[in-house]
């Protein structure tokens, strides 16, 4: 059987599943009804691509490393909430769902995909964060999951679809997808790169050293322990951003961190974080801490020494240990078990080098991703401690939304298992244009040069993947 001729077939059974299942559930017009097949593997970010070149809604979560790739495309229902209480929000009404829901096939996992916000506050109409709202957890109308070998695609609806649609829209994908793949796994698709320059940056370099100086000060005087100060850069180019290559490129250059892309209205927030909130699967647990930075050297020499001056750096040293006894405070109350390493290690990405902690444990009953979620964020790496009065300091200093940047970002299953990272090294893109966030650690004696170059390096991840940047960001 060719890989058309597969796809069809899959697309069929899909098809007939749904139907047998909307036949015997009466009341399918408010229930969650979903089939799955297993699935010839498909190039997952050249099905997003095929998505949005369909114009549709669609979402992209990959850790190369681990051999994980997952693809929404389309919308079956969403839990959208703001506030404080979005995460207890969105856990109510996903549970409420899978618990009604109707499903078939030995691999289905209807799956929700999407971001929480770093604040919660819905953004203003004209804002470049508009069309993702203030948290968006997606169940998208078709899911494909890849873990190593083995590919499912899942059918969700809530309603009583057309179950015939499902196969044509799947075979329409796949075909653009298939035309839109690189000859070779990894290659990009177009080595050209774009050219940009800095419309933008809030805070820019003035109030940014003023803002350092205070909150260094604040912390000092023992008003705070730590907070995180954030920069916004608006780029333009005058071609259009190529979005898949972009994603090629991360995955390319930074396998081990997590690839991500939501598209909403035409505009694409995507991003490779190193950073986990959380991981759940059942009733065990993972998380890391992850703060303190240090560029990359021009060899494995140099990058050895500054990983030696990163471990032994006491400013760096300080901001970790903030976000490690941060984490322990709040995860011990709930935890069975909780394991801390004994010191950080040096993780090593592409262009900087972080301190980091792994912490694991187990929970004493089923208590769900999104409940730890909203225990931990925001973490001391990306708000600071104690959090009120971080999180008010920003307020004040940075001057822009931080939308969906440094919030929690990631997929979560009908059984509560899931993962949540949270959302660096990432921008939004808008056809000729992109929005780019980066984040430092303040504590008593950080220095404002050196931070803004810290901001600098943080960003050049995104810039790299779009393009070429022709001035200062």
């Amino acid at each position: 059987m060719t890989a058309i001729e597969q796809t069809v077939a899959v697309g069929e059974r899909i098809g007939e599943a749904m139907t047998r299942l909307l036949a015997r559930t009466p009341d399918a017009h408010d229930r969650l009804v979903a089939a799955s097949a297993a699935v010839a593997a498909v190039d997952p970010i050249a099905l997003f691509a095929a998505a949005a070149e369909a114009e549709l809604e669609a979402a992209l979560w990959l850790r190369p490393s681990e051999g994980l790739a997952l693809v929404g495309v389309g919308r079956a229902w969403a839990a959208e909430c703001d506030g404080p209480t979005r995460f207890r929000d969105a856990e109510s009404a996903w549970r409420a769902l899978v618990r009604g829901a109707a499903l078939e096939g030995e691999a289905v996992a209807p799956a929700l995909l999407g971001g929480l916000g770093f604040t919660g506050r819905i953004p203003a109409g004209d804002d470049p964060w508009a069309p993702f709202g203030a948290s968006s957890l997606v169940l998208p109308k078709l899911l494909l999951a890849t873990r190593g070998a083995t590919s499912a695609l899942t059918a969700a609806a809530v309603g009583a679809p057309d179950p015939r649609a499902v196969d044509t829209r799947w075979e329409q994908l796949t075909e653009r997808a298939r035309a839109l793949t690189p000859p070779s796994a990894g290659m990009v698709a177009r080595p050209v790169f774009a050219p940009l320059r800095t419309e933008r940056s809030q805070p820019d370099k003035a109030n940014w050293h003023r803002s350092v100086e205070t909150m260094a000060g604040a912390v000092g005087r023992g008003r705070l322990d730590k907070v995180v100060l954030a920069r916004r850069v608006d780029l333009r180019s005058p071609v259009e951003l190529d979005v898949p290559n972009a994603l090629r490129r991360l995955a390319a250059s930074a396998p081990e961190s997590t690839i991500y892309a939501f598209r909403r209205a035409g505009r694409t927030f995507l991003g490779a974080t190193p950073e986990r909130l959380v991981r759940v699967e059942g009733r065990r647990f993972r998380t890391a801490a992850i703060a303190g930075t240090i560029g990359r050297g021009s060899d494995d020499a140099e990058d050895a020494q500054l990983a030696r001056d990163l471990l032994a750096s006491e400013k760096d040293r300080e901001e970790h240990a903030i976000v490690v006894q941060f984490i322990q405070g709040l995860l011990a109350p709930v935890a069975e078990q909780l394991t801390v390493a004994p010191s950080p290690s040096v993780m090593t990405l592409r262009f900087v080098q972080h301190l980091a902690t792994e912490i694991e444990g187990t929970l004493p009953d089923d208590a769900g991703l999104l409940a730890l979620g909203e225990r931990l964020h925001p973490t001391p790496a990306v708000g600071g401690e104690p959090r009120d009065a971080a999180l008010t300091m920003i307020d004040e200093h940075e001057g822009f939304e931080r939308g969906w940047y440094a919030g929690p970002v990631g997929w979560l299953d009908g059984a509560g298992d899931g993962e949540l990272c949270v959302a660096l090294r990432c921008g939004i893109v808008d056809r000729t244009r992109a929005t780019l966030f980066a984040g430092c650690g303040i504590v008593a004696d950080s220095d404002p040069a050196r931070e803004w170059e810290e901001s600098r390096i943080k960003l050049r991840a995104v810039v790299s993947a779009l393009g070429m940047l022709e001035d200062e960001a």
